[in-house]
């Protein structure tokens, strides 16, 4: 089974209990646990941790026996840049690839499926990732 990139998007669904996204994400989170191992990244992490205080807060509700973190390698930062780039003529405006285009990417040059509730941009860009949605 291929091991399954978490988006931030269902993470935070689970550890605030999102009235309307939390039993979704809880238990495809579940079910995905049971069947791969689970991997988060930097991005994930530091978009996760805007809702705690202290970095001993965020790894106590996420530890490494829950998700293996790993370390986004360049190709993924340059893959990100390329669909960044291919989607600025479409009207975006922002001067620096979004967390969504490190996530596809990376999935793409790891081979990870993405757990995700909004595969809106990484459909698009990363069109060979194996997408787990709603």
């Amino acid at each position: 089974m291929k091991e399954t990139l978490v988006d931030s998007s269902v993470l935070i669904d689970v550890l605030t209990r999102d009235e309307t996204w939390f039993e979704w994400s809880s238990s495809i989170l579940k079910v995905t646990a049971d069947e791969s191992s689970v991997v988060i990244n930097p991005v994930i992490y530091s978009e996760v941790s805007t809702k705690f205080r202290r970095m001993e807060e965020l790894d106590e509700v996420l530890p490494l026996a829950l998700c293996r973190r790993d370390n986004i390698p360049y190709p993924v930062a340059f893959l990100a840049a390329r669909a960044f780039v291919k989607c600025r003529p479409q009207g975006g405006s922002r001067i620096s690839p979004l967390s969504e285009f490190y996530i596809g990417a990376h999935a793409e040059v790891a081979k990870f499926r993405v757990l995700t509730r909004d595969p809106r941009r990484i459909r698009r860009y990363f069109p060979t990732v194996e997408l787990i949605t709603p």
